[in-house]
């Protein structure tokens, strides 16, 4: 048998991020047109309610994203996507310097600047580099964590038929991601994290065949995240709402865990943070 180690720490800064146990990463939304009306957020005091709920939830990790990823969402270009991440990273980083922060984009210019003004954060590209050329150079630059998503085209493109066809898709995107890891090590970046995409250019049995087997991403020997949040691979499986979906958005990220995520992205954290500790409370008993 075959045993893959793991890593279980990511350089924060400086700090380690210990993943040797599952953690929530909450997502801070500075966007108008978020798929799931109820996360959205602007102005100091809500940005401030919601960083202070994610952390009094149980949340590591505050993800904050100002460029709406959903299929037919508005194109923003970087000086407004900078404009709305920077009141929000900086309020952060002043009041709950301790709490580690990612930011969601695709840019590298919104990396730069942001790391000027702000410092460290762990960059969360929903593109893993495919769709800026410097990401990948800047993020090793400042010696960044790194997260890489699993997308074919764009948030515009990505649900096109040509890009949801895969040959297997769980071996197709796992050898993307073994690609894209010798990709990132030779370019210098150190701290990685692979997330499968679901919900991005792939259908709804392809969604639930990744999740089914997210084990297999075990052998990239990085940490894996699960962002299944309210997606539509449950609102369309059963036939209601994003805000009818919090009970099949547990109910998965158990499943996540149970096949080895490390980080589960979540809108409804205190929930996400009690599947954790029934799940680590269950692997007493194995």
């Amino acid at each position: 048998m075959q045993i893959f180690r793991k890593k279980r720490t990511i350089n924060y800064g400086g700090k380690l991020l210990d993943l040797s146990q599952p953690v929530v990463m909450g997502i801070l939304n500075c966007t108008p047109d978020s798929f799931y009306a109820a996360s959205r957020t602007s102005g100091e005091r809500e940005i401030l309610e919601r960083a202070q709920t994610i952390i009094a939830e149980g949340g590591t990790i505050i993800d904050v994203g100002a460029y709406s990823s959903r299929p037919a969402a508005k194109h923003i270009n970087a000086d407004e996507e900078y404009r709305r991440l920077k009141p929000a990273v900086t309020l952060i980083k002043k009041h709950f310097s301790e709490t580690v922060v990612s930011i969601d984009t695709f840019r590298a210019d919104i990396v730069e600047w942001l790391y000027n003004d702000c410092g460290c954060f762990i960059v969360n590209d929903i593109s893993a580099g495919e769709m800026d050329k410097n990401m990948i150079s800047t993020v090793a630059r400042y010696a960044l964590p790194y997260i890489a998503m699993h997308m074919r085209g764009t948030p515009a493109t990505m649900q096109n038929a040509d890009n949801c066809i895969y040959n297997e898709p769980v071996i197709d995107i796992v050898e993307y991601f073994v690609a894209k890891k010798k990709e990132l090590i030779d370019a210098g970046v150190t701290d990685i994290i692979f997330d499968p995409g679901f919900g991005f250019s792939k259908t709804l049995e392809t969604n639930y065949k990744l999740l089914a087997n997210l084990s297999d991403f075990k052998l990239l020997e990085q940490p894996i995240l699960a962002g299944l949040s309210r997606k539509s691979m449950f609102y369309s499986l059963l036939a209601c709402t994003p805000e009818q979906s919090l009970a099949a958005t547990v109910a998965a990220n158990m499943a996540a865990l149970q096949n080895g995520a490390d980080i589960l992205r979540v809108h409804d954290v205190k929930e996400a943070y009690d599947t954790i500790m029934i799940y680590n409370h269950l692997q007493k008993f194995k």
